[in-house]
């Protein structure tokens, strides 16, 4: 029997060694040995090219008479890597959820129990998503200007100190409110026409799940494949606790001087040299225009076997 191939790439920091699941792993070699797999794994910050990385492990999957299964183990960073990389490709994506929220796998309805992951990694369907750019960066959930990449910076810190919990993105949320107030001029183009914005927040979201988490009337156009907004029109502290303690509840569109969109195209200008933007959770400088669209049904992923009725 030609064996199938099958490539981890993993993250320490989320991955198994971070998440104390080393006989989780030793259980997923042994699941997906007798599933047929040819495994070999690979840590995402081992080598400092990881395009080159991928690009070996790409060819290894295409060379093979099974294009078998490349397999991000992490958060929705390492997802965001490697997907990134997988772009246009037929290989299909398999997700081990190890992250805080997994938003991904959780709108692919992907089980958020390792060894039930594995299971559909090896039996499951593929299923083409749409992924969101913005620049030559991608986004599978969102990305930010203003205050959210403070909050992703923030609640490393407090993730570092006493341990990944769900409660440190309000706590750091409030701990940027307090201390930190930044303020952007930006001309926001929305399909062709222009808007002179000054903001705390721009929010893009491409995850119709964590969109409607947010009660969000843009997550259906997510979903379509649109690009999904949200802008706060106002920086003072009382706005934003308010914003705030909105998102905490769940009703971020009621909130004052928050408004939603929803377009195919999207361009931010600025006079800044560079802006910083949180994608998926990870910071990186980007300079401007950003160039915001979707690519429509652009990674395959390994999803639950659902059975048609006939």
């Amino acid at each position: 029997m030609t064996l199938k191939p099958l490539s981890i790439i993993y993250n320490a920091r989320s991955g198994f060694h971070a998440s104390n699941k080393e006989q989780v792993y030793e259980q997923l070699l042994t699941y997906f040995t007798e599933q047929g797999f040819e495994i070999q794994a690979f840590e995402l910050g081992e080598k400092k090219d990881f395009p080159t990385l991928m690009q070996s492990i790409i060819q290894r999957h295409q060379s093979s008479e099974s294009i078998g299964v490349i397999v991000a183990a992490g958060g929705d960073g390492t997802l965001n890597a490697v997907a990134k990389a997988l772009l246009g490709s037929n290989i299909p994506l398999g997700i081990l959820p190890l992250g805080t929220f997994n938003y991904v796998a959780r709108v692919l309805n992907i089980p958020i129990d390792i060894m039930q992951a594995a299971e559909v990694i090896a039996t499951g369907q593929i299923r083409s998503i749409h992924v969101a750019k913005i620049n030559d960066q991608i986004y599978l959930n969102n990305a930010s200007l203003g205050l959210y990449p403070l909050f992703i910076q923030r609640r490393e810190l407090y993730n570092a100190k006493f341990g990944r919990f769900p409660l440190h993105a309000y706590t750091s949320g409030l701990d940027v409110l307090i201390r930190d107030r930044k303020e952007l001029k930006l001309e926001v183009e929305v399909d062709g026409k222009i808007y002179p914005v000054k903001t705390p927040l721009i929010f893009f979201g491409n995850n119709q799940l964590q969109l409607a988490e947010m009660k969000l009337r843009i997550a259906k156009c997510a979903e379509q494949g649109q690009v999904a907004g949200v802008v706060v029109a106002k920086s003072d502290k009382l706005t934003l606790f308010r914003m705030l303690l909105q998102l905490i509840r769940g009703e971020l569109e009621q909130a004052p001087d928050v408004y939603s969109f929803a377009a195919d195209d999207v361009k931010v200008f600025s006079r800044r040299e560079k802006l910083t933007v949180a994608l998926d959770g990870e910071i990186v400088e980007m300079r401007p225009p950003l160039h915001i669209t979707v690519q429509k049904n652009a990674v395959n992923i390994m999803v639950p076997y659902v059975v048609t009725s006939v």
